[in-house]
């Protein structure tokens, strides 16, 4: 860990449904995420990884625990323009266009007509996307969905960029230039990101790599790959 606190899990943990039919899934956990983190969360399907993302983003409430987010806003509203979140599943809505699904986050924000179309233009260049700016999302694939997906996200510039699974719809090529991106523009933006992954090639590119086995957070340091 590194840099200024961004957000700290305090033996936090989510349980969905109550009484015997209840599913705990994160045990009590403790984390920091630091402004210059490069975090992978490696761990089976149904491990908690995503859970844990969600949490982490403000997006789930623990039913135990805290979460505390010093280094971010102090309002969840103002907080939400901070955190990019790329979802594991489809996150597109259909009736937008993908340039307008693009800079979704920047109209909540906002942000003036030219210095969002700069933005998104840019971001979905960098995906390989720019060329379906105009189209429907049932009218791309789901690979491509995904990059926009993650334009989107650095569209929005965050501080914290939390990506569930980026490269699971993408084969090998894809998924590791849409790794570089997300890379890239955490450095520019001096921004955290962690990601969850099955792929243990994207885990190897982080500094930093945990792993959830049943709801239960384990924390260690992996040097990155050459």
């Amino acid at each position: 860990m590194s840099g200024t606190p961004l957000v700290v899990c305090d033996d936090a943990a989510r349980t969905f449904g109550c009484g015997a039919s209840a599913v705990v899934a994160v045990h009590g956990t403790s984390c920091t995420v630091a402004r210059d983190d490069r975090i992978a969360i490696a761990g089976p399907s149904g491990s908690g990884k995503s859970t844990l993302l969600h949490l982490l983003a403000g997006l789930e409430q623990p039913t135990r625990g805290q979460l505390h987010w010093p280094g971010l806003a102090a309002t969840a509203q103002e907080r939400a323009r901070e955190i990019g979140v790329v979802f594991q599943g489809p996150s597109l809505l259909p009736t937008l266009t993908v340039a307008d699904n693009a800079a979704l986050p920047l109209d909540i924000a906002g942000i003036d007509s030219a210095t969002r179309t700069r933005r998104v233009r840019s971001a979905l260049d960098l995906l390989g996307v720019g060329e379906l700016a105009g189209n429907l999302p049932e009218e791309i694939s789901g690979g491509q969905a995904q990059r926009v997906a993650v334009a989107r996200v650095l569209a929005q510039r965050p501080r914290l960029i939390l990506a569930d699974e980026p490269t699971g719809q993408l084969d090998r090529a894809a998924g590791q230039r849409l790794l570089d991106a997300l890379l890239d523009a955490a450095d520019r933006l001096a921004a955290a990101l962690v990601v969850t992954t099955h792929d243990r090639r994207v885990a190897a590119r982080m500094h930093t790599r945990w792993t959830m086995h049943e709801g239960r957070l384990q924390t260690s340091t992996a040097a990155v790959a050459p």
